[in-house]
């Protein structure tokens, strides 16, 4: 497939495409054939595998006088298919839980910042607790009672099934913000240890820079870079 180099981080080394189908792919440096030299703008050949574009061999290399383009103008805000946040999305709790169950709903690419990740558990949690409460309520008015709680255990267990995929999205999201591959969830196996260690991921702050999983998220406080004194 065919596409234009959206930006490219020498230092971070990875990048991102514009491709012919419309959507926006993330390589690396490992990615790029014959270590090639490119930049914004430059048209490329790649193979897609999901959101990440592999073999990408440059077409036609950047002029020599092509001036970089400041990273801050060129991040794109997407980051493979299933992400598909505006620019100016809220950050208010319910909405980082609504776009959790629905256009990230298997997004495992970007980055989620700890109120992200907070926020969406706690709806999760709510969500759980009423359609338990419904459920009983539905049984105790079918005269199951408690004996027979069909409803109550049906209605939160289909929800946690449906939820589950979205719920290794988010942590995964939330390894990634700290700068961490997304492998580092099955440490949740380990006995213990895993648990406590997911634990402590999830309440670490955000990296105050871009890695190579995307830009700093939205709502997440920057310093000011530092101007020497003339």
């Amino acid at each position: 497939m065919r596409g234009d180099v959206l930006h490219y981080d020498e230092a971070q080394g990875f990048g991102f495409i514009d491709g012919a189908d419309g959507n926006r792919y993330t390589f690396a440096r490992e990615d790029l054939r014959h270590a090639a030299t490119t930049s914004k703008g430059v048209p490329v050949e790649f193979q897609p595998s999901g959101g990440q574009a592999c073999e990408v061999f440059v077409i036609r290399a950047a002029p020599a006088t092509a001036s970089p383009e400041p990273v801050a103008a060129t991040v794109p805000q997407h980051f493979g298919r299933f992400a598909l946040e505006p620019i100016s999305s809220s950050t208010g709790l319910w909405s980082y839980f609504r776009r959790a169950l629905t256009e990230s709903y298997a997004n495992f690419r970007g980055r989620a910042r700890r109120k992200e990740y907070w926020g969406f558990y706690l709806f999760w949690a709510i969500s759980v607790v009423v359609l338990s409460t419904v459920g009983f309520a539905i049984d105790g008015s079918l005269g199951a009672g408690l004996e027979e709680p069909i409803a109550g255990l049906a209605l939160p267990g289909l929800f946690v099934l449906a939820a589950l995929l979205p719920c290794i999205a988010m942590t995964v999201r939330r390894v990634h913000d700290l700068g961490l591959s997304g492998w580092f969830c099955l440490l949740i196996l380990l006995p213990y240890v895993g648990g406590l260690s997911l634990l402590v991921f999830s309440l670490l702050p955000s990296q105050k820079s871009d890695n190579k999983w995307g830009p700093v998220p939205a709502g997440v406080k920057v310093p000011a870079p530092h101007v020497p004194a003339a």
